[in-house]
């Protein structure tokens, strides 16, 4: 009999104990880097909600990590679990390195073992409950492609899904996929094999965006969508408050370079719909936090001091003025971008990034400014609502994408100003 080898990004000893197992019906990935101080949690977690909820099944957790240099590998491996059902396997994956690398390790695991239900999960999560385990893949095993999380969150959490993200995926693919950069998913086995068969894991795909690229690649491939109650997301030892301004390049980006790609599907698109919300209601509520509204005026203060030059070529001069307005206002608790200024501040941010290929990223850094400027009017719009105020609020944000999409389809191949 032969043996097979199959992967590109598995280690040896990692790679023979997959071929030992042959099959698996579950795998749960854990793509981690520096996750020592959650990894024990989310990793027992997880085997308590496979004990719980599928105790006949056949189970492999995968932690695949980016060659972490604190303990992360040395305190998974000392985790024990002892239903003789799952088996845990912790590896350095090969590959570029990336939260996508880890996944497609994920991937090419389930694709080998013809999991029937695969989930993934972050390694930092504090929040996870065994009760995720069961909601994510739960409608895999009832028909269901790709689950998506929904969250329970603070209405100043989660400012790059509820400023763009969200809006974007609603208005461009027709699809009301709340947390399309969640991180937390199910999947079932066609799509991980459709995912493992896409020609993106030598590009920033696999070193970041890779949980938008996952949904709209779900969304545009036709797969059956819906969303897994899961309560409070609470990552460890992170600042709710922090400079986003990383995570933005990064996740915007991808979401611009998704456009290029499936341009001819998402021109097509008129109107959304609502993705089924399944699962049991964990009943927990997010904790309030304070986000520093005058450091995010001052960094757009800075970015019309250094950028305006480029804001005056890249939006319309309507809202240039409105721009140039909100950067002389001194009480914060008056600053305000209007979300229609925003709306199309956002599409011919697209439309120019598409235009501009080889400055796309550095017209993308300049973005950066105005994004923070929007966080700031977001936080005095919501101020006084309470948390289902704010989500009708965000829900007339996504709706205003939609309502000006012909907008973005007029403008998408024009030529852009010469600086």
């Amino acid at each position: 009999m032969t043996t097979t080898r199959f992967s590109t990004t598995l280690r040896d000893h990692a790679r023979k104990t997959i071929e030992q197992l042959r099959y698996a019906d579950i795998v749960i990935g854990i793509p981690s880097y520096y996750s020592e101080g959650a990894i024990v949690h989310v990793i027992q977690t997880v085997a308590a909600g496979l004990e719980r909820f599928y105790p006949d099944a056949k189970a492999v957790i995968l932690v695949a990590d980016g060659g972490s240099t604190d303990d992360s590998r040395e305190v998974a491996n000392l985790v024990q679990i002892h239903s003789y059902n799952i088996r845990k396997v912790v590896t350095i994956y090969r590959g570029v390195p990336g939260k996508g690398s880890g996944l497609r390790t994920a991937f090419e695991v389930a694709n080998f073992l013809r999991a029937r239900a695969v989930a993934v999960f972050d390694s930092d999560l504090v929040s996870i409950k065994p009760e995720w385990v069961r909601n994510v893949l739960d409608p895999v095993f009832k028909g269901y492609d790709f689950v998506a999380p929904y969250y329970r969150r603070y209405k100043l959490d989660g400012t790059i899904t509820n400023t763009i993200a969200y809006n974007l995926t609603r208005a461009l693919y027709g699809q009301r996929i709340r947390q399309p950069i969640g991180g937390d998913f199910g999947i079932s086995q066609r799509l991980v094999k459709h995912y493992f068969d896409q020609d993106v894991w030598e590009t920033d795909v696999a070193r970041f965006g890779i949980d938008v690229w996952m949904t709209t690649t779900a969304i545009v491939g036709g797969f059956k969508l819906c969303q897994a109650r899961l309560g409070i997301k609470v990552h460890g030892e992170k600042d709710p408050g922090a400079d986003l301004g990383p995570m933005f390049r990064q996740v915007v980006g991808t979401i611009f370079q998704l456009m290029e790609t499936n341009a001819g599907h998402w021109q097509k698109v008129r109107r959304s719909r609502d993705v089924p919300v399944l699962g049991e209601e964990l009943e927990q509520e997010p904790t309030p936090f304070e986000i520093d509204q005058e450091g995010l005026v001052d960094y757009f203060r800075t970015g019309w001091a250094n950028f305006s030059g480029v804001w005056q070529r890249v939006v319309e001069e309507k809202d240039l003025e409105v721009i140039r307005d909100l950067a002389s206002v001194t009480r914060t608790e008056e600053f305000l971008l209007p979300a229609e200024t925003w709306v199309r501040i956002v599409y011919r941010y697209a439309r120019y990034f598409h235009a501009t290929p080889r400055q796309r990223f550095k017209i993308l850094d300049t973005m950066v400014p105005l994004y923070n400027a929007r966080v700031a009017s977001l936080i005095n719009e919501v101020r006084d609502r309470d948390p289902g105020g704010a989500e009708k609020l965000f829900e007339a944000h996504a709706a205003a994408f939609e309502k000006m999409k012909d907008y973005l389809i007029r403008i998408w191949n024009e030529e852009v100003r010469d600086g």
